[in-house]
């Protein structure tokens, strides 16, 4: 009986210990991926800028809008809400995530737009007909081979910054701010 017990007593004690152990663990692995700050503070792109993107990529109820570094969610929702356009929003910002998903509720648009938190580096982009940008000029240099590999046809605007020797086909400027029209060209 003694032996069963000892046992018994080795048994949890070796429970305990393991679950411990992968709490500890886990609590490690949490505190070293922690999300990383945003590339870019927070600027809103004003809304006649919003309408000049959209409809120079030509968004319709068809296409499906991935807005990078969405913020408010402002150009997603207004693509929802103006075309019926589906759409999803990706920022490391949780705050802005809130205001985003605010915003949609508010429009009544929750059924065509979502909102991500993650890194708009590490999302699959390839189910997007429209891609929108207000990054910084770096990034985009950085973005731009995931975005040449999207296919052809695959529209991408972006708000005040270009992307280097990747000519725009179209350069707009809207109340003194620039917009910048690509189109992915065939492989």
């Amino acid at each position: 009986m003694k032996k069963r017990y000892a046992f018994l007593t080795a048994a949890v004690l070796t429970a305990t210990l393991g679950v411990q152990t992968a709490a500890h663990a886990q609590l490690e692995v949490t505190k070293t991926t922690q999300p990383r700050s945003p590339d870019v503070i927070y600027v809103p792109t004003p809304p006649a800028v919003v309408e000049a993107m959209l409809d120079v990529a030509k968004v319709g109820k068809d296409d499906v809008l991935y807005d990078l570094g969405s913020g408010d969610g402002r150009i997603p929702v207004t693509a929802a809400k103006k075309f019926g356009t589906t759409g999803i929003g990706f920022d490391l910002d949780p705050q802005r995530i809130k205001e985003a998903n605010a915003n949609a509720k508010e429009q009544g648009v929750t059924d065509k737009v979502k909102f991500v938190e993650g890194d708009l580096f590490e999302q699959d982009l390839s189910k997007a007909t429209v891609i929108s940008l207000y990054l910084l000029p770096s990034l985009n240099l950085k973005l731009r081979p995931k975005l040449l590999a999207l296919k052809p046809g695959t529209r991408i605007v972006s708000h005040a910054f270009d992307m280097g020797d990747w000519k725009p086909d179209q350069t707009l400027t809207v109340e003194g701010k620039s917009v910048y029209f690509w189109t992915v060209p065939q492989k």
